[in-house]
């Protein structure tokens, strides 16, 4: 009894860090507007919920070790699970910001609550929108079922290829400027056209204060095509599960020991 007793404990070390590495940078797990007793009080609650399954899918009794170095694997196993999902709000404040560069708004700074961090308008405005499509979308329960999925191909206290799954991890960071450039592309692109219409104007036109009407122009220009743009995003965020499953997917294939063996 004492022996299981133990065991049972190492267990829910283990997978009490793996769900801390995931709260630590998922979206909406990780928002500062959450109190961090409610984000606590969830840890906790699955953790109890999940730890029968772990301890079963860990193989039984005697197979679970909890060590510094089962540890850290957990942690950025959870770490890895949570960044695949908040790479995308990322990538549309990441957006945001190029927009408010373009348009001239890049000072119009305010205080993200989720982050604690000074920020664009625009940007905290995407992150947000997109935030709120994670939600629309079930993209919560995804990450829990997603960590629970990955019970089964890394149980608790198993080791794993840190060599080809840091990297990859790493690479989940480069994914960040595509996506944004993507959100931004049809905006950037009504600028330009903007831009050198007024590039045209000033050449024939030369008594037009080109200078005058550029900022005005800039931010309506913006603004409108960032207003059709939105369905876009949104359109894309509908299959969100999908695209999240796939580069987490991706990622965690690299972590496994040659042969196929978690």
């Amino acid at each position: 009894m004492e022996l299981f007793q133990n065991e049972t404990a190492q267990a829910l070390a283990l997978l009490s860090t793996r769900l801390t590495g995931l709260f630590f940078v998922a979206p909406v797990f990780s928002s500062r507007a959450i109190p961090m007793s409610v984000r606590t009080a969830l840890l906790l609650v699955f953790s109890f919920l999940l730890l029968p399954g772990a301890m079963a899918l860990a193989g039984g009794e005697g197979t679970i070790q909890a060590g510094p170095v089962t540890l850290a694997t957990e942690a950025i196993l959870g770490i890895v699970l949570g960044l695949g999902a908040a790479i995308f709000v990322a990538a549309a404040e990441s957006a945001g910001d190029m927009l408010a560069v373009q348009m001239g708004l890049s000072g119009a700074n305010v205080l993200d609550p989720s982050s604690g961090t000074q920020m664009p308008v625009i940007g905290q405005f995407l992150g947000l929108f997109v935030l709120a499509m994670i939600l629309g979308t079930g993209g919560h329960l995804v990450l829990i079922q997603t960590l629970g999925l990955s019970l089964d191909a890394f149980p608790l206290g198993s080791p794993m290829n840190l060599e080809g799954g840091l990297p990859a991890a790493v690479g989940i960071l480069g994914s960040q400027f595509v996506l944004g450039l993507r959100f931004a592309a049809p905006v950037v692109a009504a600028m330009m056209i903007g831009n050198a219409s007024l590039g045209v104007m000033a050449k024939t036109v030369p008594q037009l204060n080109v200078l005058m009407m550029a900022f005005p122009l800039q931010i309506g220009i913006g603004l409108f095509t960032l207003g059709l743009s939105l369905p876009l995003i949104a359109g894309f965020f509908g299959q969100w599960p999908d695209h999240y499953t796939d580069l987490a997917s991706g990622v965690l294939e690299q972590f496994l020991l040659p042969g196929g063996g978690s």
